[in-house]
């Protein structure tokens, strides 16, 4: 392990928003053990310091990058690990590991729920890898892995129930493009990222199934008020101020932006395809898709009254057309 002031870090995953990550992390000039279970990109990665599949154009100096498909190895001296995997994917990647958490800051960059569990990553973590909450932390808001890979102005939130470990990990992620603010949020900030991609995928439906400019601004905002009212009842809290970069940027972006897998996979769907040739066009994966069933099975429990995320839920698992749910849905929108 390495001093305070250059941490080595470790990252788990080889998507591109992994990939944006470690590029953040090394041009900060701080040392990445790069876990990729992809021999074709780990190849990649060793003779151009370019991820093949993801962000191709991405060069990634590699004085400050040890790629490899050991993760025992990958994480044995690092003192912060990000995970920066589809949450779908998580006990994949962590199956084989065998080395100790528990005294690492680990940094959650995963923007889903786990399948099956419906824990949080950070939850998760915590309740099966025994880190303690306060070696735990979360990376998020507006940030497409495109632009952060380009190095373009971005501003997110670390969130940590310790001030001490969210200022560590805004220490080496920080720099001119790379703007962080923090929060004690943590729970709060991972339900606003696991819900914003079940409203883009409300707008993407939307989109395909051609409505206007004027429609989808009722519609974000109908989203944003149902976000509020389920995360102030699912994480109460004294001070929220849902109107922050980590809620609403984070909501806006990906439901507007053309870059937004989970309204790309619903466009597709408005358009008429089916959930399954939905997901095989897909070549990332859309986790909007998993987290509609953990928000309807979480607001029902509660009793909060959630129509977007339920007209999305009918289209994903109940069989019902694009066309009827959002007729559905335009009887009770206001």
């Amino acid at each position: 392990m390495t001093t305070d002031n250059n941490p080595r870090c470790a990252v788990l995953g080889y998507g591109s928003w992994a990939t944006a990550i470690v590029k953040t992390l090394t041009v900060n000039h701080h040392h990445v053990d790069w876990l990729v279970l992809n021999d074709e990109i780990l190849q990649s990665l060793h003779d151009r310091s370019r991820n093949s599949k993801y962000l191709p154009w991405c060069y990634i100096d590699k004085e400050f990058m040890t790629p490899s498909n050991d993760i025992n190895a990958v994480v044995r001296d690092a003192d912060m690990v990000f995970l920066a995997m589809p949450s779908a994917f998580l006990e994949k990647f962590l199956k084989p590991l065998t080395e100790s958490l528990e005294n690492k800051i680990v940094v959650s960059a995963v923007k889903g729920i786990i399948p099956g569990d419906y824990l949080t990553i950070v939850e998760h973590m915590n309740r099966y890898y025994d880190v303690p909450m306060e070696n735990l932390a979360v990376v998020t808001g507006p940030s497409h892995a495109e632009e952060v890979g380009q190095c373009q102005l971005s501003y997110l939130t670390v969130a940590s129930e310790s001030s001490t470990t969210a200022e560590r990990v805004r220490g080496v992620l920080a720099n001119d493009f790379f703007r962080c603010s923090l929060s004690n949020d943590v729970l709060g900030v991972e339900a606003a990222a696991i819900m914003k991609n079940v409203y883009a995928l409300a707008v993407g439906i939307a989109v395909g199934l051609r409505y206007g400019d004027n429609f989808l601004a009722v519609l974000i905002a109908g989203c944003a008020a149902e976000m509020k009212r389920f995360i102030d009842e699912a994480v109460p809290i004294d001070k929220r101020d849902i109107n922050a970069a980590a809620y609403m940027g984070d909501l806006l972006v990906t439901c507007y932006s053309p870059l937004s897998r989970n309204r790309r996979f619903g466009t597709l769907l408005g358009k008429g395809c089916s959930v399954k040739s939905a997901l095989n066009e897909m070549t990332m994966i859309a986790e909007g898709y998993y987290a509609a069933e953990c928000i309807r099975r979480s607001s029902m429990r509660r009793n909060i009254d959630m129509p977007i995320a339920d007209m999305v839920w009918e289209v994903l698992y109940n069989n019902t057309s694009a066309r009827e749910a959002m007729n559905n849905l335009l009887q009770i929108l206001r």
